[in-house]
């Protein structure tokens, strides 16, 4: 059983051997991205570069622009450039494998951030993915549960988006089966972009003659290809799901245009993964970092992972994120009247 970890955790927590580099140079931590012209990784970006200044480390970084081989070719550079540790958002979970044999060789320690990379020399740090997908779909189903339902997934080369589908199915499967829901669309997203979201949906609404109750969409960017689609035929406003706590969806959510948007709090993620890769850098092994526990994947992969506690946000818990700081009030409730606190 996994261990889910909340923020205030993840702050308490110390991490071995950040003091390896007292009396040599400062850690390098080289940090590889997918794609980094989503709202959501600059967010953490920020955090993974504060916590590593605070440990006195130097950030490097690549953008893989959503090539696999791209991402390939970025790793081989951040290890060039003389990178102590690697955490790589891995663009796809099985492609990226030559990148962590090449790390691996060198002695360098990876971290596998946010998307599951099947190598067990791979430190696995995420949210819990099948929960995640079991907020969303929990929300849908209370404010649809009956109708017709599509499921538009995550990237085809992404664990995650299976993870997601897998908690959205256990939720939904009563309902299924007694046929309260019928699901008559499905499909994945190439690379996770609202632009294929929006092209999916489109498709799956031409098929069924626009006859869709409700949409569990599995992440912001995706919800927002959605709600465009829906939009055009004057569907707005029938329930859909997403997660990230994008800034967009969130005022979504305010204006009831999104049902629902599971918030992963990337700064904590940010923050615990350049702490993880330091202590790492340090000598620090796997197994003695703090919250660290043995973890088996799918495909049977022994791993050492943190999976940190999401948080489902809807417009009975807006204030939540306000609270944290995460979005300030006015961004949230832009163009929204008479919603939910704190937006009334």
């Amino acid at each position: 059983m996994k261990t889910l970890l909340t923020a205030a955790a993840v702050a308490s927590m110390t991490f071995a051997g950040t003091a390896a580099f007292a009396d040599a140079h400062a850690p390098v931590v080289g940090v590889s991205w997918s794609n980094f012209q989503e709202e959501r990784w600059k967010t953490d970006e920020a955090a993974i570069k504060a916590a590593l200044d605070a440990a006195g480390a130097t950030y490097i970084s690549a953008d893989a622009q959503s090539s696999s081989s791209k991402q390939l070719s970025d790793v081989e550079s951040l290890i060039s450039q003389g990178a102590d540790a690697l955490i790589i958002l891995a663009q796809d979970s099985q492609a990226i494998g030559p990148a962590i044999t090449a790390a691996s060789n060198e002695g360098i320690p990876v971290v596998g951030y946010d998307r599951l990379i099947e190598d067990p020399y791979a430190f696995y740090l995420t949210f819990d993915n099948v929960e995640v997908g079991r907020m969303q779909a929990r929300a849908v189903l209370e404010a649809a549960p009956e109708g017709n339902y599509v499921m538009i997934k995550g990237s085809g080369t992404d664990p995650n988006a299976d993870f997601l589908r897998g908690g959205q199915q256990e939720i939904l499967q009563e309902a299924i089966d007694s046929g309260k829901i019928t699901i008559v669309g499905e499909a994945y997203t190439d690379g996770w972009l609202p632009a294929n979201a929006q092209r999916n949906m489109e498709q799956i609404l031409t098929a069924n003659d626009n006859k869709v109750d409700a949409v569990v969409a599995s992440n912001d960017g995706t919800a927002g290809g959605v709600v465009a689609a829906l939009t055009a035929q004057g569907m707005e406003g029938i329930p859909v799901s997403g997660q990230d706590g994008d800034h967009a969806a969130l005022n979504r959510v305010a204006n009831g245009t999104q049902t629902v948007s599971v918030w992963k709090d990337a700064r904590e993620l940010g923050k615990t993964a350049a702490e993880i890769a330091v202590a790492l850098a340090g000598g620090a092994a796997p197994a003695d970092v703090e919250g660290a526990e043995s973890w088996t994947s799918p495909a049977g992969t022994e791993l050492t992972a943190i999976f940190l506690a999401p948080v489902p946000v809807t417009k009975d818990n807006l204030s939540v994120v306000t609270d944290a700081g995460w979005i300030e009030v006015d961004a949230l409730c832009q163009g929204v009247t008479g919603g939910s606190a704190p937006c009334n």
